[in-house]
């Protein structure tokens, strides 16, 4: 089978927009209307001229079988990645196979697929080595050592300024506004510990959030208590609980676990952005190793990072964990295989053996947010003002997070099962459960919930 014979679904292609705001332009122009000249090649190219508001068509290419991921070049002036040409060329391809014919690439297409390819086999003939000179280890492990006082500094302020809100009382932290924190995570910030002054920040929206806020600040106050502690005693700790805490405070760590070969299956994909930084979380499934494994990378403020992998579709890759117990982060490797139709799906859990492996998951990770699990057999039903999935063949049920429950998707999520049972994947955690994508039976394509 060749790779223009192996076509996407939509949800696939769709799943791949930076935004929603791309994902509605892309779906416009995913038809024949705007095209012109498109084409693609048996090797996974695929181009088109798409008439735009100016005088010259946006010239537009793709490359869908480079190992390395799907690439994307477009004349258009948008710093979106991909941009709406590229996610309306490859619905265009995905529909039809008339859409998008083989034939030879023009000459702006075929300058860039050789090009591109050409720069891959360079690296790889030269194995991929840099010309940047080896790192001085001394001073490395001097600038550690400045880093860690600093952050050490950091922590010591922070278990005063706790101190000083139990003494005062909660109540005192309704009243101090949100200034209080804000100058608290700059310390925090000026200490090198980027980790505390997420959680500061975070502190400082807890007050007067609704019924119950002074307790939910208490077990805020206690967790970032407990962090602060395990920093000043980290020697004390097992290694990987230390390097936990590192990871936590700020400190980035290394993938230095064994790579592990196997054929991953891309779970689910979403962004989540704030003022100078956009982060974007891929969930991998080893189908041999039965490993979930998170990939973060990152993108400037108003930049979608340049990572992009479609939902539902495997790849053979290698993947190397981070340090730190209980950690799901790892790096992608060398890719060998482009992404494409596989049936993989992770096993699935009931409701409650789920709530049980976030509770296991704590233990090693007192911090932990959330884990990845996946649902086998749920129904989405009401309760109440509120949603949760229930087990089809028991009786227990996981309630949806609040953000879950007022995003659109949820309501594709009800429509897919109608009723029935799904299978559904997702971040299991204290605040309840997040869906990122559902499987109606066992033979049905991935639906990205997110």
């Amino acid at each position: 089978m060749t790779q223009q014979a192996v076509r996407w679904t939509a949800d696939q292609v769709l799943a791949l927009a930076p935004d929603a705001a791309s994902r509605k332009a892309g779906s416009k122009l995913g038809v024949a209307g705007p095209w012109s000249q498109a084409g693609g090649s048996e090797e996974g190219t695929v181009w088109g001229l798409c008439r735009g508001s100016g005088s010259k068509p946006y010239q537009t290419v793709i490359d869908i079988a480079d190992p390395t991921g799907p690439a994307y070049k477009c004349s258009c002036p948008s710093r979106k990645f991909p941009c709406k040409h590229a996610l309306g060329l490859l619905l265009l391809w995905a529909g039809a196979a008339d859409a998008v014919p083989s034939g030879p690439a023009p000459d702006w297409a075929a300058q860039w697929i050789e090009g591109r390819r050409g720069r891959a086999e360079r690296k790889a003939a030269d194995g991929g080595s840099g010309a940047s000179s080896p790192a001085d280890p001394e001073a490395a492990r001097r600038r550690a050592e400045r880093r860690a006082g600093r952050i050490t500094a950091g922590a010591t302020e922070l278990e005063r300024r706790l101190a000083d809100l139990l003494r005062g009382g909660l109540a005192s932290a309704e009243s101090a506004g949100y200034g209080l924190w804000e100058e608290t995570a700059a310390r925090m910030v000026d200490a090198q510990a980027s980790g505390l002054a997420a959680r500061v920040r975070e502190l400082g929206a807890i007050p007067s959030s609704g019924p119950g806020w002074p307790v939910r600040l208490l077990e805020e106050c206690a967790l970032l208590h407990l962090l602060d502690q395990g920093w000043l005693r980290r020697e004390r700790l097992p290694d990987d609980l230390a390097a936990t805490v590192r990871s936590r405070v700020g400190l980035s760590g290394s993938a230095d676990g064994p790579p592990v070969r196997d054929r991953w299956l891309v779970l689910a994909q979403y962004d989540t952005a704030d003022a100078r930084l956009t982060t974007r979380r891929i969930w991998l499934y080893g189908a041999e190793s039965g490993r979930t494994a998170l990939l973060l990378s990152y993108g400037a403020a108003g930049r979608a990072p340049e990572l992009a992998l479609p939902v539902g579709l495997a790849f053979e890759a290698e993947v190397s964990a981070y340090a730190g117990g209980g950690q799901s982060r790892a790096a992608l490797g060398e890719r060998f295989t482009p992404p494409a139709p596989a049936a993989i799906r992770p096993a699935g859990l009931t409701t409650f053996q789920a709530a049980a492996r976030y509770g296991e998951a704590l233990r090693t990770d007192p911090w932990l947010d959330s884990c990845p699990v996946t649902l086998d057999r749920v129904v989405p039903t009401p309760d109440g003002d509120a949603w949760q999935l229930a087990d089809a063949d028991g009786e227990s049920a996981l309630p949806l997070t609040p953000a879950s429950r007022s995003r659109p998707e949820l309501w594709r999520l009800v429509a897919l099962s109608g009723g029935a049972p799904v299978t559904v994947f997702g971040e299991c955690g204290h605040r309840g459960f997040t869906p990122l994508t559902a499987w109606a039976t066992s033979g049905s394509d991935a639906v990205p919930l997110c």
